[in-house]
Protein backbone atom coordinates (compact mmCIF):
# COMPACT_ATOMS: atom_id res chain seq x y z
CA UNK A 1 0.00 0.00 0.00
CA UNK A 2 1.17 3.52 -0.75
CA UNK A 3 2.61 5.22 2.32
CA UNK A 4 0.58 8.25 3.42
CA UNK A 5 0.87 10.88 6.10
CA UNK A 6 -0.53 10.07 9.52
CA UNK A 7 -4.34 10.19 9.56
CA UNK A 8 -5.79 12.00 12.57
CA UNK A 9 -9.05 13.47 11.24
CA UNK A 10 -11.82 11.51 9.49
CA UNK A 11 -15.05 12.61 7.82
CA UNK A 12 -17.82 10.02 7.50
CA UNK A 13 -20.50 10.79 4.90
CA UNK A 14 -23.85 9.35 5.97
CA UNK A 15 -25.38 8.28 9.29
CA UNK A 16 -27.31 5.20 8.21
CA UNK A 17 -26.19 1.68 9.00
CA UNK A 18 -22.91 1.99 7.10
CA UNK A 19 -22.11 5.31 8.78
CA UNK A 20 -23.02 3.90 12.21
CA UNK A 21 -20.65 0.97 11.69
CA UNK A 22 -17.88 3.31 10.53
CA UNK A 23 -18.35 5.72 13.43
CA UNK A 24 -18.21 2.87 15.97
CA UNK A 25 -15.11 1.34 14.39
CA UNK A 26 -13.14 4.57 14.08
CA UNK A 27 -14.08 5.83 17.54
CA UNK A 28 -13.11 2.49 19.11
CA UNK A 29 -9.54 2.84 17.83
CA UNK A 30 -9.08 5.79 20.23
CA UNK A 31 -6.51 7.07 17.77
CA UNK A 32 -8.14 9.81 15.72
CA UNK A 33 -8.31 13.37 17.05
CA UNK A 34 -11.40 14.38 15.10
CA UNK A 35 -14.24 12.31 13.65
CA UNK A 36 -17.30 13.96 12.10
CA UNK A 37 -20.36 12.14 10.75
CA UNK A 38 -22.33 14.25 8.26
CA UNK A 39 -25.99 13.36 7.75
CA UNK A 40 -28.31 15.37 5.53
CA UNK A 41 -31.48 14.38 7.38
CA UNK A 42 -32.56 15.48 10.83
CA UNK A 43 -31.51 12.34 12.67
CA UNK A 44 -29.25 9.33 12.36
CA UNK A 45 -30.60 6.69 10.04
CA UNK A 46 -31.43 9.62 7.82
CA UNK A 47 -31.57 9.22 4.07
CA UNK A 48 -32.80 6.41 1.91
CA UNK A 49 -30.97 3.50 0.56
CA UNK A 50 -33.39 1.11 -0.97
CA UNK A 51 -33.89 -2.28 -2.54
CA UNK A 52 -31.58 -4.28 -2.68
CA UNK A 53 -34.19 -4.07 -0.01
CA UNK A 54 -31.80 -5.14 2.69
CA UNK A 55 -30.28 -1.68 3.01
CA UNK A 56 -33.33 0.44 3.35
CA UNK A 57 -34.86 -0.07 6.74
CA UNK A 58 -32.49 1.95 8.86
CA UNK A 59 -34.26 5.07 7.59
CA UNK A 60 -36.82 7.73 8.37
CA UNK A 61 -40.36 7.11 7.14
CA UNK A 62 -41.58 10.04 5.04
CA UNK A 63 -45.35 9.48 4.91
CA UNK A 64 -45.85 12.26 2.36
CA UNK A 65 -43.80 11.64 -0.80
CA UNK A 66 -45.04 14.80 -2.54
CA UNK A 67 -44.06 16.52 -4.70
CA UNK A 68 -43.65 13.36 -6.76
CA UNK A 69 -40.45 12.96 -8.73
CA UNK A 70 -41.13 13.03 -12.46
CA UNK A 71 -39.41 10.00 -14.03
CA UNK A 72 -36.59 10.71 -16.46
CA UNK A 73 -36.36 7.53 -18.53
CA UNK A 74 -32.90 6.26 -19.35
CA UNK A 75 -31.07 9.03 -17.49
CA UNK A 76 -28.35 8.29 -14.94
CA UNK A 77 -27.40 10.17 -11.75
CA UNK A 78 -24.85 12.46 -13.44
CA UNK A 79 -27.87 13.88 -15.29
CA UNK A 80 -30.63 13.44 -12.70
CA UNK A 81 -28.62 14.23 -9.55
CA UNK A 82 -25.90 16.70 -10.60
CA UNK A 83 -23.82 18.60 -8.03
CA UNK A 84 -25.10 21.92 -6.75
CA UNK A 85 -23.39 25.12 -7.78
CA UNK A 86 -21.22 26.13 -4.85
CA UNK A 87 -21.31 29.79 -3.87
CA UNK A 88 -18.15 31.86 -3.77
CA UNK A 89 -16.49 33.25 -0.68
CA UNK A 90 -17.40 30.64 1.90
CA UNK A 91 -18.62 30.62 4.60
CA UNK A 92 -21.89 32.26 3.62
CA UNK A 93 -25.66 31.88 3.78
CA UNK A 94 -27.93 31.52 0.74
CA UNK A 95 -31.63 30.90 0.08
CA UNK A 96 -32.53 27.20 0.25
CA UNK A 97 -31.83 25.30 -2.93
CA UNK A 98 -34.81 24.22 -5.01
CA UNK A 99 -32.89 21.51 -6.86
CA UNK A 100 -34.15 17.95 -6.33
CA UNK A 101 -31.80 16.22 -3.92
CA UNK A 102 -33.63 12.88 -3.59
CA UNK A 103 -33.54 13.18 0.17
CA UNK A 104 -36.96 11.66 0.89
CA UNK A 105 -36.95 7.98 1.73
CA UNK A 106 -38.61 5.19 -0.27
CA UNK A 107 -40.13 3.49 2.75
CA UNK A 108 -43.78 2.50 2.46
CA UNK A 109 -46.14 2.01 5.38
CA UNK A 110 -46.18 -1.80 5.41
CA UNK A 111 -42.47 -2.36 4.72
CA UNK A 112 -40.74 -4.99 6.81
CA UNK A 113 -37.19 -6.31 6.64
CA UNK A 114 -36.50 -9.36 4.51
CA UNK A 115 -33.17 -10.36 6.03
CA UNK A 116 -33.32 -12.50 9.23
CA UNK A 117 -32.67 -10.26 12.23
CA UNK A 118 -29.78 -12.36 13.53
CA UNK A 119 -27.92 -11.83 10.25
CA UNK A 120 -29.02 -8.26 9.56
CA UNK A 121 -28.22 -6.67 12.93
CA UNK A 122 -24.74 -5.68 13.99
CA UNK A 123 -22.84 -8.35 15.86
CA UNK A 124 -22.67 -6.62 19.23
CA UNK A 125 -26.30 -5.51 19.67
CA UNK A 126 -29.27 -7.61 18.39
CA UNK A 127 -32.56 -6.32 17.06
CA UNK A 128 -35.34 -6.18 19.65
CA UNK A 129 -37.10 -9.11 17.96
CA UNK A 130 -37.33 -10.92 14.64
CA UNK A 131 -36.90 -12.55 12.26
CA UNK A 132 -38.53 -9.85 10.09
CA UNK A 133 -39.42 -6.53 11.67
CA UNK A 134 -41.31 -3.38 10.59
CA UNK A 135 -39.28 -0.52 9.18
CA UNK A 136 -39.28 1.57 12.35
CA UNK A 137 -37.36 -1.07 14.35
CA UNK A 138 -34.08 -0.82 12.37
CA UNK A 139 -34.44 2.96 12.21
CA UNK A 140 -34.66 3.16 16.02
CA UNK A 141 -31.91 0.57 16.23
CA UNK A 142 -29.48 2.75 14.25
CA UNK A 143 -30.23 5.81 16.39
CA UNK A 144 -29.66 3.74 19.53
CA UNK A 145 -26.50 2.24 18.05
CA UNK A 146 -24.92 5.69 17.85
CA UNK A 147 -25.86 6.30 21.46
CA UNK A 148 -24.69 2.88 22.67
CA UNK A 149 -21.25 3.53 21.18
CA UNK A 150 -21.29 7.16 22.34
CA UNK A 151 -20.77 8.32 18.76
CA UNK A 152 -23.92 10.45 18.66
CA UNK A 153 -21.73 13.38 19.69
CA UNK A 154 -19.92 13.02 16.35
CA UNK A 155 -23.10 13.68 14.33
CA UNK A 156 -23.55 16.83 12.25
CA UNK A 157 -27.21 16.71 11.21
CA UNK A 158 -29.19 18.47 8.47
CA UNK A 159 -25.86 18.79 6.69
CA UNK A 160 -25.13 17.65 3.16
CA UNK A 161 -21.62 17.08 1.85
CA UNK A 162 -21.79 18.92 -1.47
CA UNK A 163 -18.18 18.59 -2.60
CA UNK A 164 -15.20 16.37 -1.82
CA UNK A 165 -11.99 17.59 -3.44
CA UNK A 166 -8.29 17.08 -2.94
CA UNK A 167 -6.98 19.76 -0.64
CA UNK A 168 -4.20 22.09 -1.60
CA UNK A 169 -2.79 21.49 1.89
CA UNK A 170 -1.54 17.98 1.11
CA UNK A 171 -1.60 15.17 -1.44
CA UNK A 172 -3.96 12.93 0.50
CA UNK A 173 -5.87 15.56 2.46
CA UNK A 174 -9.47 16.40 1.60
CA UNK A 175 -11.54 19.56 1.48
CA UNK A 176 -15.27 19.09 2.11
CA UNK A 177 -17.82 21.72 1.16
CA UNK A 178 -20.81 21.48 3.49
CA UNK A 179 -24.37 22.82 3.32
CA UNK A 180 -26.54 22.89 6.42
CA UNK A 181 -30.23 23.49 5.80
CA UNK A 182 -32.28 25.67 8.15
CA UNK A 183 -35.92 24.73 7.48
CA UNK A 184 -37.29 27.53 9.68
CA UNK A 185 -35.33 30.35 8.04
CA UNK A 186 -35.41 28.54 4.68
CA UNK A 187 -31.73 29.17 4.27
CA UNK A 188 -28.62 27.14 3.58
CA UNK A 189 -25.41 27.76 5.49
CA UNK A 190 -22.27 26.87 3.54
CA UNK A 191 -18.74 26.29 4.84
CA UNK A 192 -15.64 24.11 4.32
CA UNK A 193 -13.71 21.72 6.53
CA UNK A 194 -10.56 19.71 5.86
CA UNK A 195 -9.81 16.11 6.82
CA UNK A 196 -7.02 13.62 6.46
CA UNK A 197 -9.39 10.87 5.35
CA UNK A 198 -12.96 10.36 4.12
CA UNK A 199 -15.29 7.40 4.55
CA UNK A 200 -18.13 7.30 2.00
CA UNK A 201 -21.14 5.64 3.63
CA UNK A 202 -23.96 7.58 2.02
CA UNK A 203 -26.13 4.72 0.81
CA UNK A 204 -26.49 4.04 -2.86
CA UNK A 205 -30.20 3.64 -3.50
CA UNK A 206 -31.74 7.09 -3.33
CA UNK A 207 -31.81 8.10 -7.00
CA UNK A 208 -34.51 6.08 -8.81
CA UNK A 209 -33.86 4.62 -12.23
CA UNK A 210 -36.47 4.23 -14.96
CA UNK A 211 -35.25 2.59 -18.19
CA UNK A 212 -35.75 4.07 -21.62
CA UNK A 213 -38.82 2.75 -23.47
CA UNK A 214 -40.10 3.96 -26.82
CA UNK A 215 -42.75 6.62 -26.27
CA UNK A 216 -42.35 6.77 -22.48
CA UNK A 217 -41.17 10.38 -22.32
CA UNK A 218 -44.14 11.54 -24.40
CA UNK A 219 -46.49 9.34 -22.35
CA UNK A 220 -45.28 10.97 -19.12
CA UNK A 221 -45.88 14.43 -20.59
CA UNK A 222 -49.29 13.51 -21.98
CA UNK A 223 -50.48 11.83 -18.78
CA UNK A 224 -48.77 13.68 -15.91
CA UNK A 225 -48.82 11.84 -12.61
CA UNK A 226 -49.69 8.50 -14.17
CA UNK A 227 -46.14 7.09 -14.24
CA UNK A 228 -43.96 7.06 -11.14
CA UNK A 229 -41.24 5.09 -9.42
CA UNK A 230 -41.81 2.87 -6.40
CA UNK A 231 -39.67 5.29 -4.37
CA UNK A 232 -42.81 7.40 -3.94
CA UNK A 233 -45.13 4.44 -3.24
CA UNK A 234 -46.50 4.64 0.31
CA UNK A 235 -49.75 2.68 0.42
CA UNK A 236 -51.92 0.64 -1.92
CA UNK A 237 -55.05 2.35 -0.57
CA UNK A 238 -54.80 5.26 -3.02
CA UNK A 239 -55.11 2.76 -5.88
CA UNK A 240 -58.55 1.52 -4.83
CA UNK A 241 -60.38 0.24 -7.93
CA UNK A 242 -57.58 1.58 -10.16
CA UNK A 243 -56.19 -0.29 -13.14
CA UNK A 244 -52.47 -0.64 -12.39
CA UNK A 245 -49.39 -1.87 -14.24
CA UNK A 246 -46.31 -2.72 -12.15
CA UNK A 247 -42.96 -2.82 -13.96
CA UNK A 248 -40.52 -5.23 -12.35
CA UNK A 249 -40.62 -8.28 -10.11
CA UNK A 250 -37.83 -7.69 -7.63
CA UNK A 251 -38.55 -7.49 -3.90
CA UNK A 252 -40.14 -4.05 -4.20
CA UNK A 253 -42.30 -5.22 -7.11
CA UNK A 254 -43.36 -8.22 -5.04
CA UNK A 255 -44.36 -6.02 -2.09
CA UNK A 256 -46.21 -3.50 -4.27
CA UNK A 257 -48.16 -6.27 -6.02
CA UNK A 258 -49.08 -7.84 -2.68
CA UNK A 259 -50.57 -4.55 -1.51
CA UNK A 260 -52.37 -3.79 -4.76
CA UNK A 261 -54.14 -7.15 -4.72
CA UNK A 262 -56.10 -5.91 -1.71
CA UNK A 263 -57.24 -2.62 -3.26
CA UNK A 264 -56.76 -2.25 -7.02
CA UNK A 265 -58.95 -3.39 -9.88
CA UNK A 266 -58.08 -6.97 -10.80
CA UNK A 267 -56.13 -8.17 -12.54
CA UNK A 268 -53.07 -6.19 -11.56
CA UNK A 269 -50.68 -6.31 -14.49
CA UNK A 270 -47.02 -7.10 -13.83
CA UNK A 271 -44.37 -6.68 -16.52
CA UNK A 272 -41.43 -9.07 -16.06
CA UNK A 273 -38.16 -9.35 -17.96
CA UNK A 274 -37.50 -12.76 -16.44
CA UNK A 275 -38.75 -15.05 -13.71
CA UNK A 276 -37.89 -13.96 -10.16
CA UNK A 277 -36.70 -16.35 -7.46
CA UNK A 278 -40.11 -16.45 -5.78
CA UNK A 279 -42.23 -16.70 -8.94
CA UNK A 280 -43.94 -20.05 -9.44
CA UNK A 281 -45.11 -21.54 -12.70
CA UNK A 282 -48.27 -19.42 -12.66
CA UNK A 283 -49.01 -15.86 -11.43
CA UNK A 284 -50.75 -15.35 -8.08
CA UNK A 285 -54.52 -15.08 -8.23
CA UNK A 286 -55.43 -11.56 -9.37
CA UNK A 287 -52.14 -10.95 -11.22
CA UNK A 288 -51.62 -11.09 -14.97
CA UNK A 289 -48.03 -11.44 -16.08
CA UNK A 290 -46.88 -9.49 -19.12
CA UNK A 291 -43.51 -9.35 -20.90
CA UNK A 292 -41.47 -6.13 -21.08
CA UNK A 293 -43.11 -3.01 -22.45
CA UNK A 294 -42.26 -2.39 -26.10
CA UNK A 295 -43.89 1.01 -26.56
CA UNK A 296 -46.15 3.62 -24.97
CA UNK A 297 -48.61 5.21 -27.39
CA UNK A 298 -50.01 8.78 -27.28
CA UNK A 299 -53.51 7.25 -27.04
CA UNK A 300 -52.60 5.77 -23.66
CA UNK A 301 -52.29 2.22 -24.96
CA UNK A 302 -49.30 0.20 -23.79
CA UNK A 303 -47.82 -2.38 -26.18
CA UNK A 304 -45.85 -5.32 -24.80
CA UNK A 305 -43.09 -7.34 -26.40
CA UNK A 306 -45.48 -10.15 -27.36
CA UNK A 307 -47.74 -7.71 -29.22
CA UNK A 308 -50.46 -7.64 -26.55
CA UNK A 309 -51.98 -4.29 -25.59
CA UNK A 310 -53.36 -2.90 -22.34
CA UNK A 311 -55.55 0.21 -22.45
CA UNK A 312 -57.00 2.67 -19.92
CA UNK A 313 -54.28 2.17 -17.31
CA UNK A 314 -54.66 4.50 -14.31
CA UNK A 315 -51.13 4.10 -12.92
CA UNK A 316 -47.78 2.67 -13.99
CA UNK A 317 -45.43 1.91 -11.09
CA UNK A 318 -41.79 1.34 -11.99
CA UNK A 319 -40.08 -1.01 -9.50
CA UNK A 320 -36.81 -0.87 -11.38
CA UNK A 321 -34.31 -0.01 -8.71
CA UNK A 322 -31.82 2.75 -8.13
CA UNK A 323 -28.45 3.94 -9.31
CA UNK A 324 -25.57 4.84 -7.04
CA UNK A 325 -25.03 8.59 -6.87
CA UNK A 326 -22.05 10.56 -5.60
CA UNK A 327 -22.75 14.16 -6.64
CA UNK A 328 -20.26 15.38 -4.04
CA UNK A 329 -17.28 13.64 -5.68
CA UNK A 330 -15.41 16.26 -7.69
CA UNK A 331 -14.14 14.23 -10.63
CA UNK A 332 -12.36 17.21 -12.19
CA UNK A 333 -10.48 18.18 -9.03
CA UNK A 334 -9.70 14.59 -8.06
CA UNK A 335 -8.59 13.43 -11.48
CA UNK A 336 -10.82 10.38 -11.76
CA UNK A 337 -14.47 9.40 -11.31
CA UNK A 338 -15.68 7.36 -8.36
CA UNK A 339 -18.27 5.25 -10.19
CA UNK A 340 -18.39 3.63 -13.62
CA UNK A 341 -22.02 3.66 -14.79
CA UNK A 342 -21.31 1.45 -17.82
CA UNK A 343 -20.13 -1.35 -15.52
CA UNK A 344 -22.12 -0.23 -12.46
CA UNK A 345 -19.21 -0.36 -10.04
CA UNK A 346 -16.62 1.57 -8.08
CA UNK A 347 -13.62 2.68 -10.10
CA UNK A 348 -10.23 1.44 -8.92
CA UNK A 349 -11.43 -0.45 -5.86
CA UNK A 350 -9.93 -3.26 -3.80
CA UNK A 351 -12.24 -5.59 -1.88
CA UNK A 352 -15.16 -3.23 -2.62
CA UNK A 353 -13.80 -1.08 0.24
CA UNK A 354 -10.42 0.51 -0.47
CA UNK A 355 -9.75 2.94 -3.35
CA UNK A 356 -6.40 2.09 -4.90
CA UNK A 357 -5.62 5.55 -6.26
CA UNK A 358 -7.09 7.35 -3.24
CA UNK A 359 -5.59 5.53 -0.23
CA UNK A 360 -7.16 7.89 2.32
CA UNK A 361 -10.72 7.32 1.04
CA UNK A 362 -12.75 4.27 2.01
CA UNK A 363 -16.22 3.09 1.03
CA UNK A 364 -18.63 1.18 3.26
CA UNK A 365 -21.88 -0.42 2.10
CA UNK A 366 -21.52 -1.03 -1.63
CA UNK A 367 -21.27 -4.85 -1.92
CA UNK A 368 -24.47 -6.80 -2.22
CA UNK A 369 -23.95 -9.20 0.65
CA UNK A 370 -24.75 -9.39 4.38
CA UNK A 371 -25.78 -5.72 4.79
CA UNK A 372 -25.27 -4.43 8.35
CA UNK A 373 -22.98 -7.30 9.30
CA UNK A 374 -20.76 -6.87 6.25
CA UNK A 375 -20.54 -3.13 6.98
CA UNK A 376 -18.79 -4.01 10.25
CA UNK A 377 -16.03 -5.96 8.49
CA UNK A 378 -15.45 -3.11 6.05
CA UNK A 379 -15.50 -0.40 8.72
CA UNK A 380 -13.21 -2.23 11.15
CA UNK A 381 -10.70 -3.02 8.39
CA UNK A 382 -10.66 0.61 7.26
CA UNK A 383 -10.30 1.93 10.81
CA UNK A 384 -7.42 -0.44 11.50
CA UNK A 385 -5.63 0.45 8.24
CA UNK A 386 -6.07 4.20 8.75
CA UNK A 387 -4.79 3.89 12.33
CA UNK A 388 -1.81 1.84 11.04
CA UNK A 389 -2.75 -1.09 13.25
CA UNK A 390 -3.82 -3.58 10.59
CA UNK A 391 -2.62 -7.14 11.11
CA UNK A 392 -1.46 -7.60 7.52
CA UNK A 393 -0.62 -4.90 4.98
CA UNK A 394 -2.78 -4.09 2.02
CA UNK A 395 -1.40 -5.38 -1.29
CA UNK A 396 0.63 -3.08 -3.52
CA UNK A 397 -1.16 -0.87 -6.05
CA UNK A 398 -0.23 -3.31 -8.80
CA UNK A 399 -1.72 -6.24 -6.87
CA UNK A 400 -4.87 -4.25 -6.11
CA UNK A 401 -5.32 -3.42 -9.80
CA UNK A 402 -4.81 -7.11 -10.59
CA UNK A 403 -7.52 -8.08 -8.06
CA UNK A 404 -9.91 -5.62 -9.71
CA UNK A 405 -9.16 -6.98 -13.20
CA UNK A 406 -9.59 -10.59 -12.12
CA UNK A 407 -12.82 -9.72 -10.32
CA UNK A 408 -14.12 -8.01 -13.44
CA UNK A 409 -13.23 -11.02 -15.58
CA UNK A 410 -14.96 -13.38 -13.13
CA UNK A 411 -18.26 -11.52 -12.95
CA UNK A 412 -18.23 -11.01 -16.72
CA UNK A 413 -17.92 -14.76 -17.27
CA UNK A 414 -20.66 -15.46 -14.73
CA UNK A 415 -22.88 -12.65 -16.01
CA UNK A 416 -23.38 -10.96 -12.66
CA UNK A 417 -22.66 -7.56 -11.21
CA UNK A 418 -19.23 -6.59 -9.92
CA UNK A 419 -20.35 -5.96 -6.35
CA UNK A 420 -22.67 -9.00 -6.04
CA UNK A 421 -21.18 -11.47 -3.56
CA UNK A 422 -23.10 -14.76 -3.38
CA UNK A 423 -23.23 -16.93 -0.29
CA UNK A 424 -23.68 -20.53 -1.36
CA UNK A 425 -20.45 -20.79 -3.38
CA UNK A 426 -18.40 -19.66 -0.37
CA UNK A 427 -17.59 -16.24 -1.83
CA UNK A 428 -19.16 -14.26 1.02
CA UNK A 429 -17.18 -16.09 3.70
CA UNK A 430 -13.95 -15.73 1.72
CA UNK A 431 -14.54 -12.04 1.16
CA UNK A 432 -15.32 -11.29 4.80
CA UNK A 433 -12.36 -13.45 5.85
CA UNK A 434 -10.02 -11.22 3.84
CA UNK A 435 -11.31 -8.13 5.65
CA UNK A 436 -11.12 -10.03 8.96
CA UNK A 437 -7.46 -10.90 8.35
CA UNK A 438 -6.55 -7.34 7.36
CA UNK A 439 -8.10 -5.97 10.55
CA UNK A 440 -6.82 -8.59 12.96
CA UNK A 441 -7.57 -8.32 16.66
CA UNK A 442 -7.88 -5.13 18.72
CA UNK A 443 -4.94 -4.00 20.82
CA UNK A 444 -4.45 -5.78 24.12
CA UNK A 445 -5.12 -2.46 25.89
CA UNK A 446 -8.63 -2.46 24.42
CA UNK A 447 -8.45 -0.05 21.47
CA UNK A 448 -10.37 -1.20 18.44
CA UNK A 449 -13.33 -3.47 17.69
CA UNK A 450 -13.32 -7.21 17.07
CA UNK A 451 -14.36 -8.24 13.56
CA UNK A 452 -17.59 -10.24 13.89
CA UNK A 453 -17.81 -14.00 14.01
CA UNK A 454 -20.37 -15.69 11.73
CA UNK A 455 -21.61 -18.37 14.10
CA UNK A 456 -23.65 -21.45 13.34
CA UNK A 457 -27.03 -19.89 14.21
CA UNK A 458 -26.37 -16.92 11.93
CA UNK A 459 -25.28 -19.13 9.04
CA UNK A 460 -28.34 -21.35 9.48
CA UNK A 461 -30.68 -18.33 9.36
CA UNK A 462 -29.02 -17.03 6.20
CA UNK A 463 -29.45 -20.37 4.48
CA UNK A 464 -32.94 -21.32 5.65
CA UNK A 465 -35.14 -18.42 6.78
CA UNK A 466 -37.05 -16.42 4.15
CA UNK A 467 -39.67 -13.70 4.23
CA UNK A 468 -41.16 -14.63 0.87
CA UNK A 469 -42.51 -18.11 0.09
CA UNK A 470 -40.43 -19.92 -2.50
CA UNK A 471 -41.45 -22.68 -4.87
CA UNK A 472 -40.65 -25.94 -3.05
CA UNK A 473 -40.66 -24.35 0.41
CA UNK A 474 -40.70 -26.63 3.45
CA UNK A 475 -42.99 -24.96 5.94
CA UNK A 476 -44.40 -21.65 7.16
CA UNK A 477 -43.67 -20.25 10.61
CA UNK A 478 -45.90 -17.34 11.64
CA UNK A 479 -45.69 -15.55 8.29
CA UNK A 480 -42.17 -16.49 7.33
CA UNK A 481 -40.73 -19.49 5.54
CA UNK A 482 -38.19 -22.19 6.35
CA UNK A 483 -36.68 -23.72 3.22
CA UNK A 484 -34.37 -26.58 2.44
CA UNK A 485 -30.77 -25.69 1.74
CA UNK A 486 -30.11 -25.41 -2.00
CA UNK A 487 -33.75 -24.82 -2.95
CA UNK A 488 -32.99 -21.40 -4.46
CA UNK A 489 -30.21 -20.04 -6.63
CA UNK A 490 -28.33 -18.46 -3.71
CA UNK A 491 -29.11 -17.92 -0.05
CA UNK A 492 -28.61 -14.17 -0.46
CA UNK A 493 -30.77 -13.94 -3.59
CA UNK A 494 -33.27 -11.67 -1.81
CA UNK A 495 -30.76 -8.82 -1.37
Amino acid sequence: MEETAEIKSVAIIGAGAAGAAAAAAFAAEDYFDRIRVFERRETAGGHASYQRPSVTWDRIFDPDPYPLITPRPGELPPQTDPPLEIPNDLPRTTPSTSQERYDKTPIYADLTTNVPAIAMSFSDIPFAYGPFVPHWVPKQYIENYFSAHQTDSLLVLNTTVEDVSKSSAGQHRWSLTLRQHDSVARQDRWWREEFDAVIIANGHYSVPFVPHVNGLNEYIQTFPGRVFHSKTFRSARIFSQKKVLVIGNSASGHDVITGLLQTAELPVYQSRRSRSRWDGDHPPRGVEWKPIVKEYLPSGDIIFDDGSVVSDIDAVIYCTGYKASFPFWNTHANGAPLWDYTQDRLVGNHLHTFLTDFPTVGVVGVPRTLTFRSFEYQAIALARVFARRNAIPLPSKEQQHLWEKERGDLVSREKRRFHDIPWDNGETISYLQELFQIAGLPRIEGQGRYPPVLGERTRWAIEHVRKYPLPGKDRDEDGWTVISAGSCRDSLHFL
